[in-house]
This record gives C-alpha cells, sequence and structure tokens, in this order.
C-alpha cells in the first residue's frame, strides 16, 4: 500500500496531477482544493495517497492535506458513495464545510452535489455523524489567475465534462459565468459551475 509520494507535478488539471519520483509519473485524481495547493506549490510536494485496485485498473487518489484524505476516506465507507463521487464531494463542499453540514445534520449541501439524491446524503450524514468533529473556519485556497479568458474558460470546460457533466450543459453554465465575470479564475468557475448544475 502507497501512503505517499514525494515529487514534482509534471502535468496538472483540476481534476488530477501527475507527479514524478524516481523518473515515474504517478497519475493521481485529485479533488478542486488539491489542485489550488498544488498550483501554489513550487518545487517538490508530498501527496497522500489512497489507492484502489480493482481487477481492471490499479487507481490512485491524491490528497495534500490529511484532513482530506481522512474525509475521503470517511466517504467512501458509505454505501453507494464511490471514490468518483467522494471526489466530486470534496471538490464542490471544503473539507471543513463538510465537516459542519454532517455534523449539524443538515443535507441541503450535499444533495445539491450532482449525483447525490436525498437518500445518499442523509446516509452520508446518518453514517459519518459520530465520526465527525464540528469545526470553526473554512478552508480557504487561493491561486494565481491565469493568463487570458479562454485558457481559464477551456479548462474549466474540462473540468466539468471529466467530472461527468454533459458538455453542452456546461458549456452554457460557464458562459453565464464568465460573461458575469471574465477575470474570474478557474478554480472559482468551477465551484460556482458546480453549484449551479
Amino acid at each position: 500500500m502507497i501512503e505517499y509520494i514525494k515529487g514534482v507535478a509534471t502535468e496538472l488539471t483540476p481534476t488530477y496531477a501527475v507527479i514524478e519520483a524516481g523518473q515515474i509519473g504517478y497519475l493521481m485524481n485529485i479533488s478542486l482544493p488539491t489542485f489550488e495547493e498544488i498550483q501554489r506549490t513550487s518545487g517538490e510536494l508530498k501527496m497522500l495517497v489512497h489507492e484502489v485496485i480493482r481487477e481492471d485498473a490499479h487507481v490512485l487518489y491524491g490528497f495534500v492535506t490529511t484532513e482530506e484524505r481522512d474525509m475521503f476516506r470517511l466517504l467512501i465507507g458509505v454505501s453507494g458513495v464511490g471514490p468518483g463521487t467522494a471526489i466530486l464531494i470534496l471538490s464542490s463542499i471544503p473539507v471543513r464545510d463538510l465537516q459542519t453540514v454532517i455534523s449539524s445534520g443538515d443535507h441541503s449541501m450535499l444533495k445539491n452535489v450532482k449525483g447525490i439524491g436525498v437518500k445518499t446524503a442523509q446516509r452520508i450524514i446518518v453514517d459519518l455523524k459520530d465520526k465527525i468533529k464540528p469545526t470553526d473556519g473554512t478552508l480557504s485556497l487561493q491561486s494565481d489567475a491565469f493568463n487570458s479568458y479562454s485558457d481559464v474558460y477551456d479548462e474549466a470546460l474540462a473540468a466539468l465534462t471529466a467530472l461527468g457533466f454533459v458538455r453542452q450543459q456546461s458549456q452554457k453554465v460557464l458562459k453565464r459565468i464568465f460573461d458575469a465575470d471574465p477575470a474570474i479564475k478557474v478554480e472559482t468557475a468551477i465551484k460556482k459551475a458546480l453549484s449551479m448544475m
């Protein structure tokens, strides 16, 4: 079992990163908060790993913080929540906000995440409420702005389609977002789009 990988990010998108360590590139699925943290890091970084080994695939999920990986592992322990859905939840709701949502028993934010219905949202809260401690504050992550509107738009669109959203619907939502704020950062655009889907 891989615990962590130390290396340099040679490729980075809002949904995955390639970390090169010992001349091997490890592709890791990541959340938006992890994407934002990697953007802020120069040089070598330490990626915490969760492995999912299946007959047809060996998939790595990467995290910058123990807090996020722990939450990911709690989420995939809930019936009906797979790794992809857990990453989508973590991309839509920052870990500390998610802890508050679960500990307060308010499932309204959870059911707004794509693929999470009322029953699954309620199951997450019931299963995890006793395992989550309420916290104060929110995760505030920022990154440098991208150089042009088109690059940011294209990256946001690629991320949404990679997360399973229909391309045409994603384009309509992103157009509304970019018309309102042409200088918006990619991660902010993705977060807004996730809340509007």
